[in-house]
């Protein structure tokens, strides 16, 4: 026989309707916050895979991030580049214009007043700055401007050789910035010349080359293969009879280069190299200097452009050949300075694409997590308002059959 107590029916009453008014909040907090697991006891598997899909989720949003930012610098970096394009390809038409013949003096001083203000144009695109305020072609200076004009008002370069990188996804980097240097400074030059006079007593000045031209790329190859020299040194000599004699050497070696024809003469055409010129007005022991394997910044071609414009009498057949020379010299390099960002651009491109890929697959990759964390966390509504309503009627019935259980004592009987 079981003896119930009055203590033991309430205390197991009172229990009851606790454990029933805890699951009707349970199910309340649920259908509130939208969440099926809102702490650890609800579902202990359940909360562990939440909180590593929490981690990896934290994880995407950071590359996401990341993503976007790589993304910005790029096309910033991009559309610097393309504005730096068009002014380069106006100052190209600016020389086209200055290489007519007819021009008078103050149509190149125009032509020059123009080219200072493009100049500086170019100067101001190769300061850009990012949303944060640092420059963008400083490398790692991000605090110093690209270009600044030193004492003799020649643009120069302050930054370094860095480049930033930014990762992206677990393993994969990308680089998010590119130093002025390699874009604007480092430019392939036109063959250029630096005449030397043969030192007489009193001083004659040198002779000069008229008709410049790289006319056979491949021969100069074919002459040094990859071991190109940066220059080539070009002598005059008197052979004895009064003729001289042109020989053009290797200044690394001393040895002496072929030229076609053999042993040319002052004032006669010849080759060397795929180089072709014309010695005109030297005297014996004159020499010249042949920069084959130059670079100069875009910046300097512009400057040197605008000085020769001002600075070169034409009239002469040296002031003319020399005017001559300063145009299709400006116009290679303005080319080699166009195709220098070209080439940079077609990089960026590359990298943007591969951002793009990226932040593609970030944001499936989050989607995907995104459904599985779904799963497991988000409550069922229908599911969850049944429940709420039959526990509801069940703690009702719970409370209406304690409130008659308690009333059953033997106190009552009496």
């Amino acid at each position: 026989m079981i003896r119930i107590s009055s203590q033991q029916i309430f205390s197991g009453g009172i229990n009851r309707l606790q454990e029933l008014n805890t699951s009707l909040n349970n199910t309340q907090q649920q259908i509130s916050t939208g969440k099926r697991v809102n702490k650890p006891s609800d579902d202990p598997v359940a909360a562990a895979r939440i909180l590593k899909l929490d981690q990896e989720l934290s994880r995407v949003e950071t590359y996401q991030r990341n993503a976007t930012l790589a993304d910005n610098r790029l096309k910033q970096e991009e559309s610097a580049l393309a504005s730096s394009i068009d002014v380069i390809q106006r100052i190209r038409e600016l020389t086209v214009q200055a290489g007519n013949g007819s021009l008078s003096a103050d149509d190149r001083r125009s032509i020059s007043s123009e080219l200072e203000e493009r100049l500086g144009q170019l100067a101001n695109i190769a300061n850009t700055r990012d949303a944060s305020g640092e420059y963008i072609f400083s490398g790692f200076q991000g605090q110093t401007p690209a270009f600044a004009k030193d004492g003799a008002g020649d643009w120069t370069y302050q930054g370094d050789e860095g480049q930033r990188v930014l990762e992206i996804d677990d393993g994969v980097t990308v680089p998010i910035s590119d130093h002025g240097k390699g874009i604007f400074v480092d430019v392939p030059k036109a063959v250029s010349v630096t005449a030397k006079s043969n030192g007489a007593t009193p001083p004659t000045p040198p002779g000069y080359i008229s008709g410049l031209e790289v006319v056979a790329p491949k021969d100069l190859r074919d002459a040094f293969g990859s071991d190109v020299p940066d220059d080539l040194e070009v002598s005059v000599d008197d052979d004895g009879s009064g003729v001289l004699e042109i020989t053009v050497t290797d200044p690394r070696t001393g040895n002496t280069i072929q030229t076609e024809p053999l042993n040319p003469v002052v004032g006669e055409e010849f080759q060397v190299a795929g180089i072709k010129l014309t010695i005109n007005d030297s005297q014996d022991q004159d020499s010249f200097t042949l920069g084959i394997n130059d670079r100069q910044s875009v910046f300097g071609t512009i400057k040197n452009l605008i000085d020769g414009l001002e600075g070169i009498a034409k009239g002469s057949p040296r002031g003319d050949a020399e005017y001559d020379a300063l145009i299709a010299e400006s116009l290679t390099n303005l080319d080699n300075a166009q195709e220098s960002i070209i080439l940079k651009q077609t990089e960026l491109g590359g990298r943007m694409n591969a951002v793009e890929s990226t932040k593609t697959f970030l944001e499936d990759s989050s989607v995907y997590t995104n459904e599985i964390r779904s799963q497991l966390q988000d409550v069922d509504y229908a599911e969850a308002i049944s429940n709420l309503s039959f526990q509801s009627f069940v703690l009702q019935a719970a409370q209406q059959s304690f409130a008659q259980v308690s009333q059953l004592s033997l106190f009552d009987r009496l």
